[in-house]
């Protein structure tokens, strides 16, 4: 077990280039007037920054929480067109989602995003038959411009030879079809790395109290910054309220009698090491609209999700008993037992959907994005799919500058003439990335570990070379954090001197996968706790 006393100490001072310190940030924040400040870090949020700030617009953008702190950190982790959208006609919906999924994981960010084989098992006695799968998987891929291959169907002993805990009882045939997946945590930096990039100010860990009223017109809001206590507050042409689950809690903050406009449902998901390699991801139907995953992600397997009404508090969300059980008597359809076992979970987790308000079962529900304008100016955004996070961050830029009177428009470039597909930071190829972090090594020092420059290469793409070098410079920041997973110090450094990191759980849950494999023990946490300390 890493011990406090072996974690790197000399040279993990911050390096040049690195943040201005949350004080600094923080002054900036209060003194500068912003066309546009944007209150919540999920990926919403972030993406509407990244936009704005491209058109040109002064924004600022905080977060009570960590960026992606809260459900845009707790997704299944797809890039996809949703292909159980079909069998509620929702055509043109799939048809958009794969025009974004093939966007971000091609031209936007190929170093985050990889293709991923999925199997729909279709068993005797189950909702639905061979044939309809197999028309629904070539409309699928053909919605795709068949860019992932032709949807078919495959023989069981076919797929139990990619899936090798596929269960084959009753398994009549497999239809297959392609997406991607991601690490929804470091798509969501990379993006407020873009959104900074292009001129945005962002502040983590500071908390909404109020609102700055201006003859009735939300102006600004008032903060409080949730580490040290510090007062302070930004004003703002126009507010946008992107706070997800906690959309009308702001929304009362403007209007104490503003109705609801949103409802929650909660999605749950178990993290298990696997038993065996896997090389596609099952995706099995359990009822007419409902599908539940297995899926290979990083080196571990994810299973879920659930979907039911959620009404407590959006803070107090967590796995309970009976979701786990659900889930795994759910994946018992498809995977054999073994791979089953509780023994393997890890870690579980779970977040929020944000659906549009209104009666009926919520897996049924919508994903759409809802933006409204309340009472005193300020605009609401909420719902929507991590697929198309750039489409909704454009949508409400648009928004923006259609606002009666246009009161931004003049200072906007419009988003139809931005780039199209903007790249995120990092951008390159993993795979020869990967292959330059193990053929440079650290010379004179040993070569770096293939898993870790694979991991390195996928979560940060050409950025990996400055880890690389931070690593190369001290050999303590190059030796893992844990001897089960691929992370090395050097990147708990990265993380606090450019990856806004302020908490042990910043680095451990969202820019690293430490806590996700179990492996956050209280050694590894005095560790990062210690190293981000040593940051001023």
């Amino acid at each position: 077990m890493t011990t406090l006393q072996s974690v790197p100490a000399l040279g993990t001072h911050p390096a040049a280039g690195s943040l201005p310190s949350r004080a600094e940030t923080r002054e900036q924040l209060s003194k500068a007037a912003y066309d546009l400040l944007v209150i919540g870090g999920g990926i919403l949020g972030i993406s509407t920054a990244w936009h704005a700030a491209q058109s040109g617009l002064r924004v600022a953008l905080v977060d009570a929480g960590d960026f992606a702190g809260a459900t845009s950190s707790a997704s299944s982790k797809l890039l996809h067109g949703g292909l159980r959208y079909l069998q509620t006609g929702a055509v043109k919906l799939v048809a958009e989602n794969h025009f974004e999924r093939r966007a971000v994981s091609r031209q936007v960010a190929p170093h985050l995003a990889n293709p991923l084989t999925f199997y729909l098992p279709v068993y005797k006695g189950g909702p639905h038959g061979a044939a309809k799968l197999g028309a629904g998987v070539f409309a699928y891929s053909a919605l795709s411009a068949f860019g992932d291959g032709v949807g078919h169907v495959i023989s069981p002993a076919r797929a139990r030879r990619d899936v090798p805990e596929l269960r084959t009882e009753n398994l009549k045939a497999v239809a297959v079809y392609g997406d991607d997946q991601m690490n929804d945590a470091r798509m969501a930096l990379m993006t407020v790395r873009a959104a900074v990039d292009a001129g945005a100010v962002v502040l983590n860990h500071a908390a909404v109290t109020g609102l700055r009223f201006t003859r009735g017109r939300v102006t600004g809001a008032e903060l409080t910054d949730r580490l040290d206590g510090t007062e302070f507050g930004v004003d703002a042409r126009l507010v946008l309220n992107a706070t997800g689950p906690w959309v009308d809690h702001l929304r009362k903050m403007e209007d104490p009698n503003a109705a609801p406009s949103i409802r929650l449902s909660k999605g749950a998901h178990l993290v298990l090491r696997r038993t065996r390699p896997w090389k596609a991801a099952l995706a099995t139907p359990i009822d007419k609209y409902r599908i539940t995953f297995a899926l290979p992600w990083e080196d571990m397997l994810l299973l879920g999700t659930t979907d039911e009404v959620y009404e407590g508090d959006p803070a107090d969300v967590a796995v309970t008993e009976k979701d786990t059980a659900q889930i795994l008597d759910e994946a018992a359809f498809s995977v054999r037992d073994q791979q089953l076992s509780r023994d393997l979970i890890t870690y579980s987790f779970a977040g929020l959907r944000v659906l549009p308000g209104g009666p009926g079962d919520t897996s049924r529900a919508k994903r759409e994005t809802v933006v409204t304008e309340g009472r005193g100016g300020m605009l609401s955004v909420a719902g929507g799919k991590w697929t198309t996070f750039r489409h909704i961050g454009r949508t409400v830029v648009n928004k923006l500058a259609a606002l009666p009177g246009h009161p931004l428009a003049e200072d906007m470039e419009p988003i139809a003439r931005l780039p199209k597909k903007l790249p995120l930071p990092g951008i390159a190829n993993p795979n020869a990335v990967a292959h330059r972090l193990v053929v440079d090594g650290a010379a004179p020092g040993p070569r770096m570990a293939a898993d870790t420059a694979r991991h390195l290469a996928t979560h940060y793409g050409s950025l990996a070379f400055d880890i690389a070098r931070m690593a190369n410079e001290n050999p303590a920041l190059a030796e893992r954090v844990h001897p089960d997973a691929p992370e090395i110090w050097a990147q708990v450094a990265y993380a606090r001197d450019h990856e806004w990191a302020e908490t042990a759980d910043d680095v451990l849950r969202r820019r690293t996968t430490l806590t996700i494999r179990g492996l956050a023990t209280d050694g590894i946490r005095a560790g990062v706790e210690a190293m981000l300390d040593d940051r001023r």
